[in-house]
């Protein structure tokens, strides 16, 4: 099954000259939603890791899915004034504004070994950004895990030297 084919692509969205990549198609296929969560799952069941972190909305999808799966943690990342205890925070910048995620600050414990998922890499912002919150709360980045890596934005400029795992190149 080829999971390209549930990428929906909307021009101009949230702003002209950006192309927003929709995974609501592969989200409404049961079978390619099993297929995109077992996939990446193959990808990081030898690593070794206790968490798995993940920035609202379609991060949780994933990343509460890979959870289950794996046995491991999760940790939810959300916008500010989203999480009800004290938080960490990071600004950053996006392909197309601002944004800032939080994180409870006793989410990750010291040494505690993370996986962070997100579905699209796209300028490798928001990936930066949440590693910044583990690295603050005393975690480890083992990997970073995207459902898609939008290739010609080159996001791996700015995540040098992170083991990046994608499971569709566009």
């Amino acid at each position: 099954m080829d999971l390209r084919k549930y990428i929906r692509d909307i021009p101009d969205f949230p702003e002209k000259g950006i192309i927003f990549r929709d995974i609501t198609p592969l989200l409404r296929n049961p079978e390619a939603f099993k297929l995109a969560i077992d996939e990446l799952s193959r990808k990081v069941e030898n690593l070794d890791f206790d968490l798995i972190v993940a920035p609202e909305a379609r991060g949780f999808i994933f990343g509460g899915a890979l959870s289950y799966k794996l046995n491991k943690g999760f940790i939810p990342v959300r916008k500010p004034g989203k999480l009800p205890f004290t938080v960490i925070s990071e600004k950053y910048l996006l392909e197309y504004g601002t944004a800032e995620l939080q994180m409870h600050v006793d989410a990750i414990e010291k040494g505690q070994k993370v996986i962070i998922f997100d579905d699209v890499l796209a300028t490798g912002g928001t990936a930066k950004a949440l590693k910044s919150l583990v690295e603050k709360s005393g975690g480890e980045v083992v990997a970073m895990v995207f459902l898609i890596e939008l290739t010609y934005l080159n996001p791996r400029n700015i995540l040098a030297n992170e083991n990046i795992i994608s499971l569709i190149e566009l």
